[in-house]
């Protein structure tokens, strides 16, 4: 089944697409009748001739390129060359690789490539993205704010956007109530973050958590309201206060501006404290540390909730939430909290703060997302706090608005469409291959581990034998009656979008409430197939490539297998990699948190950790105001990076031994251990605006696109003697090496110091020959 057709419109007749004849000319169609002598010049059938010459030849030399071609050996099938076309005009050859290898590889993607307004972003993935969310095309009903004023009724009303609130709700309104409406039929976190998971020490098993919420800015940093994070303070507010108007005037309700900033403010004091009383990301890193099982009645008594001078009651309001789908739940209930220092110091936030406060609070945390689901006078409403918070300053297109959020919530139906579309079945088995031999590698690789220890070593091999590999799509989607079991309670109405929203959002909430008495199913894929990226599931053990990924530059089944290594190849090691980080190695190869690590393992791993925690927070970003990067919250993903990319060259290497060398690509005077790397880059070309980098810094558990790979070509490349770019050693003496070099695998970290040299004088240190050396000799031994 097509997801899409394109509309070409055809002649009905003949003569449909001719043009008028101008006045005193005739048509062809008039003047066949009457043939008239043609007059030549001497001048014209020279240049004819001359012309027709230059075709003879040019064809001749097309003809020649294309047999030398192939005696030479160069591969000119349409993927090689058109792999070789996008990585020509994808890079900058005017730049040395050794000045600046970002621009070398992107300098003409950055050229080409502008941040479209709707975007906070734009890289390879956002490109693959826009590509693959032309599956649907929709156009929503514009009916004011009319959809939004029954859903408020239902969750206790927005006091600040009506009247006679303390009378109609105030007088019989309870937390437990209002908290526990927003999550059962919502699944809105408000204030207490409720949801059913699966238990850290028990993977096969679901049990209730317990946690810190999300807030309504990006991070709990934005609440300093100063710097870089002063306009989203007040654009945050105005979203607010304007919204709360135009709600009022929709109703037609007196709108008096002063009494709205009042309680907006309220509101925002509130968040500001709320903010300030949960954990930093620093504080969650570790899993063993956040799990803290115990009873329902464990909770009542020792994390005391008073909204308004009344006790919460944890075990009613778990019941209320459980109550629509049929649970009980007793005091001897065993939760997982998460955030008991948040819990403990919550309560003296709310004791500041009425229950109109609450309650405003919390409807605005609930609606502020729903806009997106009304007119375009309510999304305006929040135009300013999205340039705020993103650089954003135009709405996408409504189409792919319908098209993210249909892949958002309907993901198997979307997948199903995706993959009759645009995924080829026979790019399983190629990806089959390169996960084995990248697993390979990665436990080849331990036996070199001089830090760890052989139990340690042991307990790694099996865990990266065991983990599960998910790849293209479930097949479950293409059996129609699974998909109509499992949407069988939706009932959709094309002309009521906002409504389609809420009931998408019950939908999905009931269907996660119901998993608590229900064995976890391992075979369940985590993500739909409509997606560009990849997992590790660390409860799992499970790496997920979903079809969207399979496509170039990732992976394509003609391209050469270097790019497909250097691209989707780096990102099966990264995964992998993953179940090894500084989260997933708390997890063994059954998913369970369980420490199979032997003291004096976990003592070096942290050692090296923290090598590369300061090479990565050394680094700053000058988009984001020149803010240093994370290095603590992004340690994970910079270990998964390294050894994604180590491992995947080694694969690569084992590919040339076994199956020999790529036939070279055409247009394009490099060797394939060069486009491996070359395409490696190719994948992290992206740029931002300065307000989004502003907010991943903060926000995002990866590094950016910059960083992530010119860190790994000086590190991995330089340390591991990877020197695929003839001209490397002339890079000695450059800021790519003059770094802390660090590797969590090899078992030892070292300090490389050079003095940059101008491009007049480069020549190589001593101390880089004599490393070179080592490198040789450690690698002959290997063999």
């Amino acid at each position: 089944m097509p997801i899409y057709i394109i509309d070409r419109k055809f002649p009905e007749t003949p003569g449909e697409f001719l043009q008028a004849a101008p006045v005193g000319q005739q048509t062809m169609a008039d003047n066949n009748t009457q043939k008239k002598k043609p007059h030549w010049t001497s001048l014209e059938i020279g240049l004819l001739t001359i012309v027709s010459l230059l075709f003879v030849i040019i064809v001749a030399l097309i003809v020649l390129f294309i047999t030398q071609s192939g005696k030479d050996g160069v591969c000119i099938t349409a993927d090689c060359t058109q792999s070789a076309s996008r990585l020509i005009e994808n890079m900058d050859p005017t730049v040395n690789p050794c000045d600046n290898f970002y621009q070398y590889a992107c300098g003409g993607w950055l050229k080409k490539n502008i941040i479209p307004e709707t975007s906070s972003r734009y890289s390879t993935f956002d490109i693959l993205r826009d590509e693959l969310e032309v599956v649907l095309k929709g156009v929503i009903e514009q009916r004011g704010g009319t959809p939004l004023f029954t859903v408020l009724q239902d969750v206790f009303e927005w006091p600040i956007a009506t009247d006679d609130w303390d009378t109609n709700y105030g007088m019989n309104w309870r937390a437990e109530d209002a908290i526990a409406k927003l999550n059962e039929k919502y699944g809105k976190q408000v204030l207490i973050s409720f949801f059913i998971g699966t238990d850290d020490r028990d993977s096969n098993a679901h049990i209730i958590h317990f946690d810190q919420p999300s807030l309504g800015l990006s991070s709990r940093d934005y609440y300093v309201c100063t710097g870089p994070y002063e306009e989203a303070c007040v654009t945050y507010e105005n979203f607010m206060t304007d919204l709360a108007k135009l709600i009022r005037t929709d109703r037609g309700l007196k709108v008096n501006d002063t009494n709205i900033r009042q309680e907006v403010a309220r509101v925002m004091m509130m968040e500001k404290e709320i903010a300030n009383a949960t954990d930093t990301p620093e504080d969650r890193n570790n899993p063993v540390l956040l799990y803290n099982k115990m009873p329902l009645e464990i909770l009542n008594n020792n994390f005391t909730l008073e909204f308004d001078s009344r006790v919460f009651n944890w075990t009613l309001f778990t019941n209320k939430i459980m109550d629509t789908v049929g649970i009980p739940i007793t005091d001897s209930e065993e939760v997982i909290v998460y955030a008991p220092n948040y819990f403990k110091r919550l309560n003296p936030v709310l004791a500041k703060y009425t229950k109109r406060d609450v309650q405003n609070y919390m409807v605005w945390r609930f609606i502020m997302n729903l806009v997106v689901g009304l007119s375009k006078t309510y999304r305006e409403t929040r135009k300013a706090f999205r340039k705020a918070i993103y650089g954003t300053t135009s709405e996408p297109a409504v189409w792919r608005q319908c098209a993210i959020y249909v892949n958002n919530n309907m993901e198997n139906a979307v997948g199903r469409l995706y993959v009759e579309e645009a995924f080829p079945g026979d790019s399983k088995d190629m990806m089959d291959e390169m996960i084995t031999n990248i697993t390979d590698v990665f436990v080849s690789n331990l036996d070199d581990l001089a830090w760890m220890d052989a139990e340690t070593k042991k307990a790694a091999g099996e865990k990266a034998r065991a983990i599960r590999e998910r790849i293209g799509f479930s097949e479950n989607i293409m059996n129609n009656t699974y998909l109509d079991q499992e949407y069988q309670d939706l009932s959709y109405r094309a002309e009521e979008y906002f409504e389609n929203i809420l009931k998408n959002l019950e939908f999905g909430q009931k269907k996660r409430l119901k998993k608590l008495k229900i064995k976890v199913n391992k075979e369940e894929w985590i993500t739909g197939a409509a997606v560009v990226n990849a997992f590790y599931s660390s409860s799992r053990n499970q790496i997920v490539f979903p079809a969207g990924i399979l496509q170039p530059p990732f992976f394509g089944k003609g391209q050469p297998w270097s790019l497909n290594y250097g691209g989707i190849g780096m990102v099966i090691g990264h995964e992998i990699t993953h179940g090894f980080d500084d989260n997933g190695r708390n997890f063994d190869k059954d998913g369970d948190l369980k420490d199979w690590w032997t003291p004096s393992s976990t003592q070096k791993f942290h050692e090296l950790s923290k090598c590369i925690v300061d090479q990565y927070g050394s680094y700053s970003w000058d988009l984001a105001n020149g803010q240093n990067l994370n290095g603590n919250n992004t340690l994970g993903e910079n270990i998964a990076d390294n050894g994604g990319i180590r491992q995947s060259y080694q694969a690569y290497q084992n590919y040339v031994k076994k199956h020999g060398k790529e036939a070279p690509l055409p247009g394009i005077d490099l060797n394939h251990e060069q486009l491996f790397f070359l395409n490696f880059a190719q994948v992290w070309c992206g740029t931002h605006r300065p307000e989004h980098a502003v907010n991943s810094i903060k926000t995002d558990v990866h590094s950016p696109g910059k960083f992530r790979y010119v860190n790994l070509l000086s590190l991995t490349v330089m340390h591991f003697c990877f020197m695929p770019f003839r001209l490397m050693s002339e890079c000695v003496g450059y800021h790519y090496f003059a770094i802390f070099l660090c590797t969590e695998f090899l078992g030892h970290y070292k300090t490389f110091q050079s003095s940059p040299k101008p491009s007049s004088a480069r020549k190589t240190p001593t101390w880089c020959l004599r490393r070179f050396a080592e490198c040789g000799d450690y690698l002959r031994n290997r063999r």
